[in-house]
């Protein structure tokens, strides 16, 4: 049996490959990848508008965005914000406890699952969320009008196809 040393054939192949794989890496372009850009571009328009939420209230990205579901559609379990905003369970249960204390929202058992807890603003959340959505109204305003409004009307189609169901 043949160890693998320099000439045995599967070595060969492997440079082989090796080689192939370089000139594949070379043509790819993290500049022109595209969950590259969108991730880019997120990170740099949340850190913009969480500079909102963290001067006036303390909070966090997690934070930020439970207040935003529950201002805007109502009750919600901790499991549907996970679902809806794309947020990992731990973080969410550490920003609800958090919200919580500081009074924002309360829980209340599910009238139609008794295991599940309802997640609610209280009127000192709401009062929040109204100021929050404001700034959050302008700051989109402000996207706009740096986009303009066919290419930001464009862009939101576009974002929101990406993040639907893909075509089977």
């Amino acid at each position: 049996m043949r160890g693998i040393g320099k000439g045995s054939l599967h070595m060969r192949q492997l440079r082989d490959q090796a080689a192939e794989t370089r000139m594949t890496m070379n043509d790819f372009n993290l500049d022109d990848f595209l969950p590259y850009l969108l991730n880019n571009a997120a990170e740099a328009t949340g850190r913009d508008f969480a500079t909102h939420y963290r001067t006036r209230y303390g909070m966090s990205r997690a934070q930020w965005r439970i207040i935003a579901h529950l201002g805007g559609f109502g009750a919600l379990t901790a499991s549907d914000i996970c679902a809806r905003g794309y947020l990992e369970k731990s973080k969410v249960s550490r920003a609800v406890a958090i919200l919580e204390e500081e009074g924002l929202l309360k829980r209340q058992p599910s009238s139609t699952d008794r295991r599940a807890e309802m997640l609610i603003l209280t009127d000192m959340g709401r009062q929040v969320h109204q100021e929050l959505a404001e700034t959050a109204q302008q700051f989109q305003a402000d996207l706009v009008k740096r986009l303009g409004p066919e290419r930001a009307k464009l862009f939101k189609e576009l974002l929101t196809e990406l993040t639907s169901d893909p075509p089977e």
